[in-house]
């Protein structure tokens, strides 16, 4: 499949990188605003083929993505440290409001990843210019949470003393300060986390929640403060997305996508666990949640809709 990353800073060429050592996609363009960054990123990454797979990765313009199946989004101003990820939402909206019709034209069937913080009004935006031409919401995936939830189920195994691959838990929402760890869905196995342990004699108290609850809420702000941005983890996430929709795994993700209605607010963009495959989402699975929780998704898809509202296309 030829996939095409528009946007080859930190995040679009850590995904190329990311997607060439895993062997997905036969094709990868680069396509960038900055021309040298994208042909001297496409022959770095083209160096580490001989030890991977071989795939073809080259730099080129919005043209050169005609077939793509898969277009990674990635283009935007980079967070600053301190900065939210709703504040860039200005910044970025006009350069997407440029880019989109220039991509669909050349690649009019492709599923469409946004990487571009803030993902979930990125995505909500991407998702309108799109549907001016009539491509459906369920072509346009957000990252979201996928990130979020990766490190949920890696700090809960670390406590638990599990591996991450037995943990199932979620993030739901926002990608940002509002987002929801779904704790009472967490599990390991098939049993619930706190079961798991009180049988591995590691209570997990109210302080400990808390302590991990902050930890993945805050895991950008502490990245972001040591080396500038964020690209590895999500790099990852992303080159796992475009897996999924190439090999139609029907794999269920914690992924953003402009939902109908989530806790009474209604088309909003913001993560909940998607059956996603290669023709993007074929379906949206709500969690049971508690009282708690409810009202929390509500508040993150309100402060999500509210921003998303603001902006002129």
């Amino acid at each position: 499949m030829k996939i095409g990353i528009i946007g080859v800073g930190q995040v679009g060429a850590t995904a190329a990188y990311a997607m060439t050592l895993r062997g997905i996609g036969s094709e990868i363009v680069l396509v960038d605003h900055n021309v040298d960054l994208a042909v001297a990123q496409a022959r770095d990454i083209l160096d580490a083929t001989p030890f991977a797979y071989p795939t073809r990765v080259y730099a080129g313009e919005a043209a050169d993505l005609a077939g793509a199946g898969i277009v990674l989004l990635a283009a935007g101003a980079s967070q600053r440290p301190g900065e939210s990820r709703l504040d860039l939402l200005t910044r970025n909206a006009a350069i997407f409001a440029a880019i989109v019709p220039a991509v669909l034209a050349a690649a009019p069937d492709a599923v469409f990843l946004v990487a571009t913080n803030p993902v979930d009004i990125m995505t909500q935006i991407t998702t309108a210019l799109l549907a001016r031409h009539g491509v459906p919401p369920e072509r346009v995936i957000g990252s979201g949470t996928i990130l979020d939830t990766a490190r949920f189920r890696a700090l809960l195994g670390k406590h638990l003393g599990v591996s991450p691959n037995s943990i199932h838990a979620q993030v739901l929402g926002e990608h940002g300060d509002s987002e929801v760890l779904h704790w009472s869905g967490a599990s390991a196995g098939s049993q619930p986390v706190v079961d798991i342990a009180r049988h591995m004699g590691r209570p997990l108290g109210e302080a400990d929640r808390a302590r991990i609850d902050t930890a993945v809420r805050h895991a950008a702000d502490a990245i972001i403060r040591g080396k500038g941005g964020t690209w590895f983890g999500i790099g990852a996430g992303l080159a796992r997305l475009a897996r999924i929709v190439q090999d139609d795994q029907q794999a269920l993700v914690t992924c953003s996508m402009v939902t109908p209605d989530c806790q009474g607010v209604r088309d909003v963009a913001l993560s909940l666990p998607r059956l996603l495959g290669a023709d993007g989402v074929a379906r949206t699975l709500m969690p049971e949640l508690d009282a708690g929780e409810c009202a929390a998704l509500k508040r993150s898809a309100e402060i999500l809709k509210t921003a998303a509202e603001g902006v002129r296309l």
